[in-house]
């Protein structure tokens, strides 16, 4: 196995340029988007803070939507640069994208936005000047170019192929799982559910959501977002209903998956099946290296509330004192014991 050089400089409060030999990335965040440019090939991870443990689905696609454009007559090395004649021939949106990441390249944040602005017309440009917009929580000018890239999904990608750029944004799914997504209808719709979710339009968001399920029904990340997101309203039994049929081939292999599980275990509760929604959640609690410590609390809490609930009162309280054991002051943990100020 060759060993790999890496190194990160840090440039600015949520800013970092990573060095390796073969290549150089930027990363913005964390707050709101992060997104990170590089002439290697894409991947799409979903992570738990702290973990160090990630879902990835790497993107072997090289052709059709979004994908990658003949490299233009710019040499390997900085494909960035246009020369004089090149720059005569390049249209003048186009300079202004390449300026715009070359900005980004150089931590210009504002540079790079002004120019990515300028050639909001092009897709890609708009794209990741709503990532800035979205890093900045400016969510309506966000949302607008967002919905410009989504109107010309056929050329969305084009330009960051065309430079042999990879460009990637990170979007929290939950408060503890993000997505590393791309300049495709993917990416895009995650990034309007998360500003959509951010402004309180929760109808819009799972329209977002509803689409991405139907391009692929079993991407951990979507389904992940959409049992988050369906369980705001448990009381909705027709959508309870559709959590439960779409994880039903949910096995607890990943992090990902555990959070999953609970939102499964949770529906199944919503629908007045508590020995199901205890089945799962013994499920998702079977595997507990590398889970996040508030994940499985959670888990074991909502199966004490439905142990509780059907009278196995001994087992529900033996499963409060375990956690008020490890976290005193989750959730009402204490209260229920009567322990405590």
């Amino acid at each position: 196995m060759p060993f790999r050089f890496w190194r990160r400089i840090r440039l600015a409060p949520g800013v970092t340029l990573n060095l390796s030999k073969s290549a150089a990335s930027l990363s913005l965040g964390p707050r709101g988007a992060k997104y990170t440019i590089s002439p290697r090939g894409n991947r799409a991870t979903a992570g738990i803070t702290g973990t160090g443990l990630f879902y990835t689905v790497h993107d072997r696609k090289r052709s059709g939507r979004g994908g990658a454009a003949p490299a233009p007559r710019v040499p390997q090395r900085d494909r960035l640069k246009l020369g004089f004649f090149q720059r005569l021939m390049t249209p003048a949106d186009e300079k202004r994208f390449v300026d715009g990441i070359r900005a980004l390249n150089d931590g210009d944040l504002n540079a790079a936005l002004a120019a990515l602005e300028e050639a909001r017309d092009l897709p890609d440009a708009a794209w990741m000047a709503g990532m800035i917009r979205l890093r900045r929580e400016e969510l309506d000018a966000a949302k607008a170019h967002f919905q410009h890239a989504l109107a010309r999904l056929d050329d969305l990608g084009a330009l960051f192929g065309k430079y042999e750029i990879a460009a990637q944004a990170s979007l929290p799914i939950t408060s503890d799982i993000f997505a590393h997504v791309f300049p495709r209808e993917r990416g895009t719709r995650l990034a309007m559910v998360e500003i959509a979710q951010l402004q309180g339009r929760h109808d819009d968001a799972m329209a977002h959501v509803s689409r991405l399920l139907e391009i692929d029904p079993t991407d951990p990340v979507v389904l992940l977002s959409f049992a988050e997101l369906a369980l705001d309203t448990p009381q909705d039994r027709a959508l309870m209903d559709r959590v439960v049929r779409a994880t039903v081939h949910v096995e607890n292999e990943t992090p990902v998956d555990t959070a999953i599980l609970l939102y499964r275990g949770k529906a199944l509760a919503a629908l007045g099946l508590p020995d199901a929604a205890i089945d799962v959640f013994t499920l998702a609690n079977r595997r507990r290296k590398d889970r996040p410590e508030a994940l499985l609390h959670q888990v074991r809490y909502d199966r004490a509330v439905l142990y509780f609930e059907t009278g196995q009162r001994a087992r529900a309280r033996r499963e409060f004192e375990r956690i008020y054991a490890a976290d005193p002051g989750f959730e009402d943990v204490a209260e229920r014991l009567g322990v405590g100020g």
